[in-house]
């Protein structure tokens, strides 16, 4: 059979950037909505219908992890279905028809969700739920049949730049639209403001990919398969990943790579999901300290992939992604070392206790806004609020939205500006009572001048350190770097998503590269599928392995445990031939299309 298609053909420059465009298109989302803005809004909605449980079947549960379970769900779903629509899609013209259709359902449901404030109050959050699955469904969907088009984007040698550059535009394009974004949330009034952003974000993901489906052209295929039934597709889907499972040993580099990247974008994936929750909860840092690092990721990965492109060029695909892996083993063990600095000053407390003309006062730590005692009825923490807090006046109950479950901070004026509450004369009893309270808790007191004048950090205050099982690595630290070179915790966050950012880029992009480069471009998309489902289960993994960790030790030990899933996928990447896996693809590629 003569030859009716070149195997490894030169990049077309507007399908590159039709390809890139994508990127650039549902960033929107990914940054704006999942990162930002959305977690905080449903949050909030759930809290206003709920109170901090709500009753699903038997099971008593939070808003988060209800919001995990639904998007948990919908990722499982795109991961089992992924490897058989790419079987379908390597057979018939449909890569860009099933991108389209995917698309829709992604941009038209974030789209949807901000008209969440129309519904009644109690299913406003399930609403927010029900669209974030549906977008998740979409652009997970729709991840595995883009990156199925990469292989047929330019040759092998051109991949490193297209995957990079992609990426790229990516981390660009959300930035962009990201600081766009909390600008307006954080400097306008209004309900129509966070409805803007949802709506905005599904406009933005739906109106650049126009360009991807306007430039970027169905790759061909030889010897198309007929269309089938539903039933035909899914037996001739389960038929053909059994006997891609079978086929070990044809592409037997391929198949340690597969393993090797579950075990390192497990780790990359669960730094990226999880170092906000790690930098809020473990370190202390502030909303704005998150924002302004959110931030700086975007800016800092965008030039940063374009680097490793060049890099790549220079000392090869396989030996540059190793050492962004490096990069990110190093990064991993150094979070451990991150820790707030002790407080040194009366200021620094999240309550003040002062006496002004005989009387006693006290003024709450503006943090504390941030920072409010959320507790499920009954807890510890509420049974200390009600019987110390709300005694003494330092705590008011909030029963308008949060149905008599939370306890806030009072002494807010509508600004969140500070003031401070007269607490009556207070003997020395009390204060010491008032004082030693916070010891089993997670704030901080202190008291000053008058007959007390001391201090109480609580132990699981951010500061406080020395429980932890590797506590003495952010101690040491703290006291021989953080502490006598001033940084803050909020700097040292800052440091880390830098970093993030400078590996996260060219990580991604070379990952999926070098995947690209051996996958034979007649299975791309069954492979993608593959390449999909293992990057789904490992969002799994991951987060599952740092919860367990983090319930049985602390959270240091499970940054520590990401730490080793990233380090043995850099191992495994020893085993893995590039060269070996092209030729493989390129045999493949030539029996299916019968050239000899």
């Amino acid at each position: 059979m003569s030859e009716t298609i070149q195997l490894d053909r030169k990049s077309n420059p507007q399908e590159v950037k039709g390809y890139a465009a994508y990127d650039w298109a549902k960033s929107a989302f990914e940054t704006s909505v999942t990162v930002a803005v959305l977690p905080a809004w449903y949050a909030y909605l759930f809290l206003k219908a709920n109170g901090l449980t709500t009753s699903i079947g038997s099971i008593e549960m939070q808003g988060d992890a209800v919001w995990s379970f639904a998007v948990a769900f919908g990722t499982l779903f795109v991961a089992i279905i992924s490897p058989s629509l790419g079987v379908i899609a390597d057979r018939r013209r449909i890569k860009m028809w099933w991108l389209r259709i995917l698309t829709y359902v992604g941009a038209g449901s974030t789209f949807l969700l901000a008209f969440a404030p129309l519904m009644p109050v109690d299913t406003q959050w399930i609403w927010l739920m029900v669209f974030f699955m549906l977008a998740n469904v979409g652009l997970n969907g729709a991840g595995v049949f883009y990156n199925a088009l990469l292989p047929h984007m330019g040759s092998d040698d051109e991949m490193d730049r297209i995957s990079n550059l992609a990426f790229s535009a990516g981390y660009l394009g959300g930035g962009i639209l990201l600081l766009v974004h909390l600008i307006m949330v954080l400097s306008l009034t209004g309900d129509w403001v966070i409805p803007f952003v949802m709506a905005s974000s599904g406009i933005w993901w739906y109106g650049f990919a126009l360009l991807t489906f306007k430039w970027v052209p169905e790759p061909p295929i030889e010897n198309e398969m007929p269309s089938l039934g539903f039933i035909e597709s899914a037996k001739l889907a389960v038929s053909e990943i059994r006997k891609t499972l079978g086929e070990v040993d044809k592409f037997r580099t391929l198949f340690i790579y597969m393993v090797a990247y579950f075990f390192f974008i497990d780790g990359i994936n669960s730094v990226t999901a999880l170092g906000g929750v790690f930098g809020s909860t473990v370190l202390g840092i502030t909303t704005v300290d998150l924002i302004v690092t959110i931030l700086a990721i975007q800016f800092v990965a965008w030039p940063s992939a374009l680097m490793f492109t060049r890099l790549a060029n220079k000392i090869g695909t396989k030996s540059a992604l190793n050492i962004s892996l490096v990069g990110w083993v190093v990064l991993c063990f150094a979070a451990l070392s991150f820790a707030p600095l002790e407080y040194a000053n009366h200021e620094d407390y999240q309550v003040q206790i002062e006496e002004v003309d005989g009387e006693w006062f006290y003024t709450p730590h503006a943090n504390l806004e941030e920072t409010p005692i959320a507790l499920v009825e009954g807890g510890d923490e509420q049974l200390w609020a009600e019987s110390t807090l709300l005694s003494l006046g330092i705590v008011q109950q909030d029963t308008d939205i949060y149905d008599a479950q939370i306890f806030q901070w009072a002494g807010f004026d509508d600004d969140g500006v500070p003031i401070t509450i007269n607490m009556g004369t207070l003997d020395l009893e009390t204060q010491t009572y008032l004082l030693n309270s916070f010891e089993e808790t997670r704030f901080s007191i202190s008291a000053k001048a008058g007959i007390l004048e001391s201090n109480m950090v609580g132990i699981d205050h951010p500061t406080s350190l020395g429980d932890g099982v590797i506590d003495v690595i952010p101690d040491t630290v703290r006291t021989l770097v953080w502490g006598p070179l001033g940084i803050s915790v909020g700097i040292q966050f800052l440091l880390l998503g830098c970093a993030m950012g400078t590996l996260l880029g060219g990580s991604q992009g070379l990952a999926r590269s070098m995947f690209g480069q051996m996958v034979p471009e007649t299975r791309s998309a069954e492979f993608f599928g593959f390449f999909g489902f293992f990057g789904k289960v490992a969002a799994f993994i991951g987060p599952l392995l740092y919860g367990f960790m983090t319930v049985m030790y602390d959270s240091r030990m499970g940054i520590l445990s990401i730490a080793i899933l990233i380090l043995i996928g850099a191992l495994m990447m020893r085993m893995v031939d590039l060269e070996q896996g092209r030729e493989d693809a390129k045999a493949e590629d030539a029996r299916n299309r019968g050239i000899a």
